[in-house]
């Protein structure tokens, strides 16, 4: 199956380059373009992609402002892809927001080209796409300096079950399906399918919103030994 790709970034050169590399993969074609978020939400809402590498900081309209369009559209948009957040910078806040908004992740621009090929196949598969022992660190420091839970997370927590919640901690503290599976003595699939419920119950997209989630509700807290 080919992966449908649209980049969004306000550099001409940084798409040319991003767009020459992915469509020379057999799994991958580029779609699209864009060089502003809402020239980029208006690309994605036709052409149907199913990954966004959405820049952080554009003119117009910046990228979190049009992830967030996106993520949640309005009534009678069926299509939601994912989307990849690019930021020359590892640590900023508009990454943070933009994983609260249901990115799947975000990537360096200044990745090297293989990684840049694997996230598009990550985020594809429904992964976030940052290793969940990174993705915890980067939440974490987030969480310590700029609180901002949602709305009644602790109470959302009572709809999990024992074993469910046991598992959105384990995921939060940065454990690997296999990890967890061998923690808690179940099978890899059945710890898949113990996600994939914790997600639907508590409306997430994917593990990153679930690791957010779970500081957020104070499951587990920055500091927290693993």
């Amino acid at each position: 199956m080919t992966i449908r790709v649209i980049i969004v970034d306000d550099q001409a050169m940084v798409r040319a380059g991003f767009a020459a590399l992915l469509s020379a993969q057999a799994d991958i074609d580029v779609v699209g373009e864009a060089p502003d978020g809402r020239q980029g939400v208006q690309v994605s809402r036709t052409v149907h992609p199913d990954v966004v590498l959405m820049d952080v900081r554009m003119p117009e309209m910046d990228g979190l402002t049009a992830a967030r369009e996106l993520l949640d559209p309005p009534p009678g948009v069926v299509h939601r892809p994912k989307v990849l957040m690019l930021t020359t910078f590892d640590i900023d806040d508009y990454v943070y927001e933009a994983l609260r908004a249901g990115a799947s992740g975000f990537l360096l621009k200044d990745a090297p080209p293989a990684d840049l090929i694997a996230a598009v196949r990550v985020v594809a598969s429904g992964e976030a796409l940052l290793a969940p022992s990174v993705t915890r660190r980067l939440i974490a420091d987030f969480v310590r300096q700029r609180p901002a839970p949602r709305k009644d997370p602790a109470l959302r927590l009572k709809g999990l079950t024992p074993r469910e919640t046991e598992v959105l901690e384990l995921i939060a503290r940065g454990l690997s399906n296999q990890e967890i599976a061998g923690h808690l003595v179940l099978a890899e699939q059945t710890v898949k399918t113990h996600i994939g419920r914790v997600l639907a119950k508590l409306d997430l997209r994917d593990r990153a919103q679930a690791v957010i989630f779970a500081y957020e509700a104070g499951l587990v807290r920055p500091g927290d030994s693993d």
